[in-house]
């Protein structure tokens, strides 16, 4: 099974909220870690191809729609 890793980048605004879920939900195959920057956080998803995919998907919906 191959992997892949995506990075979203979320504000500084809404950064916590994305971190609070990622520590309270069991995300299974997928990893990720968090590189905070000045102005938000770089958020590494890293896991199955597919899985990585659509979970960078909806983070990017997720900031779209907030």
């Amino acid at each position: 099974m191959s992997e892949a890793t995506f990075m979203s980048f979320v504000p500084k605004a809404r950064s916590g909220e994305l971190r609070q879920t990622l520590m309270t939900e069991d995300t299974g195959e997928l990893r990720w870690r968090e590189r905070r920057t000045f102005s938000g956080s770089e958020f590494y998803f890293t896991g199955p191809t597919e899985l990585a995919r659509k979970t960078h998907i909806y983070v990017t919906q997720w900031l779209i729609s907030g």
